[in-house]
């Protein structure tokens, strides 16, 4: 049955015949060219530090072929941004899930983080010059990009408290500052970061007192420090960076939409990102479950004489999964039509609760496959292990749950509390009237 048929009913009407046909498109690109490119380009890669130097060439064959089967920069929505595919953020929602079953499905088609927010970062905020030098070669696969926010001597959670310094000298910013977990800072053809920074300390107003800059990555002043580990695993190439700027100078035009507007533009850039990081993670979930229900079906594993599938928990585990990752899917796909229908500011709630929901639960059925595969589960040999690892940020990236949760809460709670007790105060009022009238008791408390 193709990806098509799988649509569920409810965002079907929603869905184009061409993204329909795409999605097809896409579907079989990943399993068939993707997945099984997944363990060359690791071989590609190789060990040490020539990890960092080499673009494996099995990825820019896949690109190629990505190309002239047009699946390329899907990700941009037709409704906010002319430079993308022309589909819907609910469109390419639906081919992200399929994007998040391989590792190198985005990059092949484009649509691989950070890549993506800064593209939409340029695309809506930057000036046309800013587009001719640095989002013509995003689109075009050409160059690749960073995104520098989080800091390692702040808590960075709470934004405001970002420190690096942009401070204006004449025609010049000068940055000084360090950043961490500067995703794609590792890659050989990254020539981009996308800084986040304080460029007016006077303003009493904590919203405003951040800009967003754009920094050539071989900028003098500039020293990448290390590569950070994902629970051992490197990344490689793209890494996330541990960076210092050291009186790093930028010309003014360098500044993105104008100093005091960062929250503005990160708050553009990371709502979008959400969804599709929610979406790839579903995939990743449903990745997972095809692995519990090959491994649980293997006829040479049979411990105590008896297949894993004949035992109840495990189908209890395929059935929960099932039901957890088809939930999951229709929190992200409202989602994205919410934002389709305005912007992702009017969607705040409903991206936090992709945001929330879905990496729990891609965690919670990649660790059934992990359990059922036993010691392999945790290994190389696996693709659950890495998947579960990188999904494991996500519950920390573009915010750790507790500030959507925290969030959310005082939103329903603020928004709702007036109007549900006058609600509830009217009801009981009401009882106790009608109670009166029929001379009856009741005897709980009203």
């Amino acid at each position: 049955m193709p990806a098509s048929a799988r649509i569920p009913p409810i965002v079907e009407p929603f869905v184009s015949e061409r993204a329909k046909k795409t999605l097809d498109l896409v579907e079989e690109f990943v399993e068939k060219d993707c997945i099984p490119a997944d363990y060359v380009f690791e071989a590609q890669l190789g060990e040490g530090d020539q990890r960092w130097k080499i673009n494996p060439p099995i990825l820019e064959e896949l690109k190629a072929k990505a190309k002239k089967l047009g699946l390329w920069n899907l990700f941009l929505p037709k409704n906010h941004y002319s430079q993308g595919a022309g589909f819907t953020n609910l469109e390419y929602g639906l081919m992200a899930e399929y994007l998040g079953k391989s590792k190198v499905a985005s990059e092949a088609t484009n649509n691989s983080a950070p890549d993506t927010g800064n593209m939409e970062v340029l695309a809506k905020y930057g000036n046309e010059a800013q587009k001719r030098e640095w989002l013509t070669p995003l689109l075009e696969g050409k160059i690749r990009s960073a995104f520098l926010m989080t800091e390692p001597d702040v808590a960075s959670s709470d934004a405001t408290n970002i420190q690096l310094s942009i401070h204006r000298e004449g025609n010049e910013y000068v940055l000084n500052g360090s950043k961490w977990w500067s995703s794609g800072a590792g890659d050989p053809r990254c020539k981009l970061y996308v800084v986040m920074g304080k460029a007016d300390t006077q303003t009493k107003n904590a919203y405003r007192a951040q800009s967003v800059v754009l920094v050539p990555s071989d900028t003098p002043g500039i020293t990448v420090h290390r590569m950070l580990n994902i629970y051992g695993y490197d990344d490689a190439p793209h890494g996330h960076g541990h960076i210092s700027f050291n009186n790093v100078r930028v010309p003014v035009s360098n500044m993105v939409l104008g100093e005091g507007r960062g929250f503005e533009i990160i708050q553009g850039r990371l709502g979008p990102g959400r969804i599709h990081h929610a979406m790839r993670s579903i995939g990743a979930a449903e990745r997972a479950l095809e692995w519990l229900i090959t491994r649980v079906n293997d006829d040479k594993k049979k411990p105590f004489g008896q297949l894993l599938s004949s035992h109840g928990v495990i189908l209890e585990w395929i059935a929960k999964s099932r039901i957890e990752i088809d939930a999951a899917r229709l929190i992200v796909l409202n989602a994205a039509i919410k934002i389709d229908t305005g912007d992702a500011k009017a969607a705040l709630k409903e991206i936090g609760q992709a945001k929330i929901l879905v990496p729990q639960t891609a965690l919670t059925v990649i660790d059934r496959a992990v359990q059922a595969f036993g010691a392999a589960g945790v290994s190389q040999d696996t693709p659950l292990a890495y998947s579960w690892s990188f999904i494991r940020t996500l519950r920390i990236a573009d915010g750790p749950d507790e500030v959507h949760l925290q969030q959310m809460g005082r939103r329903e709670n603020k928004s709702r509390k007036d109007e549900l007790t006058a609600k509830i105060n009217w009801q009981k009022a009401e009882a106790r009237r009608l109670l009166n009238e029929k001379g009856l008791k009741i005897n709980s408390r009203l």
